[in-house]
C-alpha cells in the first residue's frame, strides 16, 4: 500500500480505536468531548508498537486520548509564537532562524504537541504564500537558516516539499534548511520507500544547502527496524539527522529509559540534540508535566549512564523568551542559562530562580 493511501487509512473515530481496546460506555463518552476539541489520528504502524493490554503503555499515552486532556490548564501559546508571526505562517524569534509553518496535519497527532491549538484543526496560522516568505528570507541576510515545521512538512506530497527546498535553496545567504519532522517514528515508509523524496534531499543537501532533520524519539521503543530504515535512508541522502526529546510524565520520566533511548538514537547515528522540558500548553500540562527538580535528576542520572557521544543533548524549556537551559539547582536555586534569547543581548547569559520543589516551567518561580 502507498504511503498516502496507509495515510488516509489512519485511525481516527472512537469506533476504529475499539477494534484494538475494550472501553465502557463512560470512556467512549470522554473521549469522544476530547476528540471533539482536539482530533485523534494515529497510523496503522504506530498503533501496532502499542500494547494495548497495558493502560499504562508510554507510547499509548504519547497517541491516545484520555480523560486528562479536559483539564484546561496553561495556555495554548506558551512560548510566544503569535508575537514572533511576521507574516501569515512565518515566525522570527531568534536573529539568525526563520521558521515557516508548512501545514497543519501530521501522520499521528501526539497528545502532548505544544502546537495543540492548530494541528488538525481548522487554522490560518499556516503559511499561504510561500513567496512572500522567500521574500521576507531574502531582505533579512541575518537569516542563515530556515526550519521548515509544522504540523509535519512529511506529512505532504513530495511535490509541494520539493517547491519548498527548492524556493529556499535558492538564497544565497541561507547555509542550511532545517526539517522539524515525527515520520521517521510514526510512518517510517514514507522515507523509506519514496524514491523521489530520497533523490530530492540528496539532490539538495549533497549539491545545493545542507539539509538537517530534527526527528522525535521519546522512547526506546519507538526504535524499529522500520524506523532505523528511514533513519538509514535520510543519512545515504546526506541528511544530518539529531533528535529531540520531551521529557514526560509516565513515558520517559526515569533515567534508565532515558539513557537507553540517548544510547539507541547515538547507535544509529542519530545525534541526541535536546530533551525539552514539557510545555504547560492547555490540555497538556497537568498530564504530561514532569517538576523541573524531578527533570533535572533525571536528566543528569542518565547522562552518567552515558558514554561522551551519547550525552551530547542539553535539557532546556523553549520560553517565550527563548531556549533555557536548566544548567543545575541545589538547595536554594535553579540555575539557568540562555542557550538562545529572543533578545540577542541576552545570548549565554546565567540566571538564576529561587528552588521550589513543585515548579515545572519559569513562570512558577519568583525572581531571585
Amino acid at each position: 500500500m502507498p504511503w498516502e493511501k496507509e495515510f488516509k487509512n489512519n485511525i481516527t473515530s472512537i469506533e476504529e480505536l475499539t477494534e484494538l481496546v475494550d472501553m465502557s460506555t463512560s470512556e467512549k463518552k470522554k473521549l469522544r468531548k476530547v476528540i471533539d476539541r482536539h482530533p485523534m489520528s494515529i497510523t496503522r504502524y504506530y498503533a501496532s508498537l502499542i500494547d494495548w493490554n497495558d493502560p499504562d503503555d508510554p507510547l499509548r499515552k504519547m497517541t491516545i486520548p484520555s480523560e486528562g486532556e479536559l483539564d484546561q490548564a496553561g495556555i495554548y501559546d506558551q512560548s510566544g509564537e503569535q508575537q514572533n508571526t511576521k507574516l501569515t505562517g512565518l515566525q522570527h524569534k531568534y536573529r539568525k532562524t526563520a521558521l515557516i509553518l508548512t501545514t497543519n496535519k501530521c501522520t499521528t497527532f501526539c497528545r502532548y504537541c505544544f502546537r495543540k491549538r492548530l494541528v488538525g484543526l481548522p487554522t490560518g496560522e499556516t503559511v499561504h504564500r510561500l513567496t512572500d516568505a522567500v521574500r521576507y528570507i531574502r531582505k533579512h541576510p541575518e537569516i542563515n537558516n530556515v526550519l521548515l515545521s509544522g504540523g509535519d512538512p512529511l506529512s505532504l506530497p513530495t511535490r509541494m516539499i520539493r517547491k519548498y527546498i527548492e524556493k529556499l535553496s535558492e538564497i544565497d545567504h541561507l547555509d542550511f534548511i532545517r526539517i522539524g519532522t515525527k515520520v521517521p517514528v510514526t510512518m517510517p515508509r514514507r522515507i523509506s520507500e519514496d524514491r523521489e523524496l530520497y533523490e530530492l534531499l540528496r539532490e539538495t543537501s549533497v549539491k545545493k544547502k545542507r539539509l538537517y532533520v530534527s526527528t522525535q524519539f521519546n522512547h526506546p521503543r519507538e526504535i524499529t527496524s522500520a524506523s532505523r530504515k528511514a533513519i538509514n535512508m535520510l543519512q545515504r541522502a546526506g541528511v544530518v539527522t539529531n533528535n529531540q526529546t520531551v521529557l514526560m510524565k509516565g513515558v520517559n520520566d526515569d533515567p534508565e529509559t532515558m539513557a537507553a533511548l540517548q544510547r539507541a538514537l547515538t547507535g544509529m547515528g542519530v545525534i541526541p540534540y535536546y530533551v525539552f522540558q514539557c510545555r504547560p500548553v492547555k490540555r497538556v500540562k497537568k498530564l504530561f508535566q514532569v517538576p523541573l527538580a524531578r527533570g533535572f535528576e533525571i536528566v543528569e542520572k542518565s547522562r552518567s549512564m552515558l558514554d561522551g557521544y551519547s550525552k551530547r543533548y542539553r535539557y532546556v524549556m523553549s520560553h517565550r523568551d527563548g531556549k533555557i537551559a536548566i544548567a543545575g539547582m541545589d538547595s536554594e536555586y535553579f540555575y539557568f542559562r540562555f542557550h538562545q534569547a529572543r533578545n540577542p543581548k541576552k545570548d549565554g547569559m546565567f540566571f538564576k530562580r529561587p528552588f521550589d520543589p513543585d515548579a515545572t516551567w519559569l513562570d512558577d518561580l519568583r525572581p531571585a
